[in-house]
């Protein structure tokens, strides 16, 4: 009787480390070591053995562990499937992904880099590839209006009441693409990566306050344009949310500028009564969309504002926040810094 417990917890213990050491290694290959940071150029030259790759891997500190990046190529069953040439690698990485990588084979030569910035709306975007003799202006304005949603892949999409404009949603980042990428490429790859920064529990919070990802990338889009400071979007956000909570009109004049297609240190009273969707000095609660594609620290304040007892703000010239409590402050404030 003994005998028998003992072979079965011994079992047991086996079955259980078994799974222990899959969840574990599963972690592993998926976590990012995060040494470095940015484009890291990395060669493999013809006929090295998969040791030689991954020990100059780990050399190099792409890789936490050259056992590990040896035996998942064994489990894939890919040892002698990767390919020579030299390799521009977004780091940090996980091992997965290097794996798909080097076996695919992806050459500096055939690839570029581009960069989007916080609070570029999609007519700055599509100008920027212009400049950069990547797609025509107009042909990537139409494919984003005209873009096809993939419920399955980017569902996050159906939340948007327009259904076919992606603005707010085109990620700023830096990103690395193939020189003959087509409009398909480009745009799918910042909604993907869109997907990726906006994590389940950001999601989880935002349907726990019962808004929806469109709500918060709308107001996300007029933070990014109004403050710079990540504190300051925190506040702004909060006084936003006030005003809707109580019914008041956001009165942000970042939503004027997006209407006029121009920027100004201040907007007349004549540019605040234009008949829109987006005006939100005549309209109460959110405009009908986003005004720019927000960063990730717009998004979070949007999430998790701050509130306090400011109820307006203004912008210096040097980008510097005034925060007033009353409109009475308010007003001294824009006559000292904005005339």
């Amino acid at each position: 009787m003994f005998k028998t417990k003992f072979i079965i917890l011994f079992f047991l213990f086996l079955f259980l480390t078994t799974i222990f050491s899959v969840v574990i290694f599963s972690i592993v290959i998926s976590t990012p070591y995060d040494k470095l940071s940015g484009f890291e150029t990395f060669k493999i030259e013809s006929g090295q053995s998969v040791n030689e790759i991954s020990r100059n891997l780990k050399k190099q500190g792409i890789i936490h562990s050259s056992f590990v990046f040896e035996i998942y190529l064994w489990l894939l069953k890919s040892e002698g499937k990767i390919k020579a040439g030299n390799y521009n690698l977004d780091c940090p990485i996980n091992i997965k992904d290097l794996s798909e990588i080097l076996i695919q084979g992806q050459k500096i030569g055939l690839e570029r880099k581009i960069k989007i910035i916080e609070g570029w709306n999609i007519k700055d975007i599509a100008k920027y590839l212009a400049d950069e003799n990547i797609t025509a202006q107009n042909d990537f304005l139409d494919f984003v209006k005209n873009y096809k949603i993939d419920n399955t892949k980017f569902s996050f999409l159906t939340d948007t009441k327009n259904k076919y404009d992606l603005e707010g949603f085109l990620f700023p980042d830096t990103y690395k693409i193939y020189k003959d990428a087509q409009n398909s490429d480009i745009v799918n790859k910042m909604l993907n990566n869109f997907n990726q920064k906006i994590t389940k529990k950001i999601r989880s919070d935002i349907q726990f306050q019962n808004k929806t990802l469109f709500e918060i990338i709308i107001i996300a889009s007029i933070i990014e344009k109004e403050v710079r400071n990540e504190n300051d979007m925190k506040i702004v956000s909060g006084i936003f949310w006030d005003r809707i909570k109580n019914g008041q009109p956001l009165e942000s004049c970042a939503t004027i500028g997006y209407i006029l297609g121009e920027n100004k240190r201040q907007y007349s009273y004549e540019d605040t009564r234009i008949d829109s969707p987006y005006n939100t000095y005549l309209r109460q609660g959110l405009p009908s969309g986003p005004i720019c594609n927000p960063g990730l620290k717009a998004i979070k304040a949007a999430v998790y504002p701050e509130f306090t007892e400011y109820n307006y703000f203004l912008s210096k010239k040097n980008g510097e926040t005034v925060f007033s409590k009353t409109f009475k402050e308010h007003s001294l404030n824009t006559r000292k810094y904005l005339k």
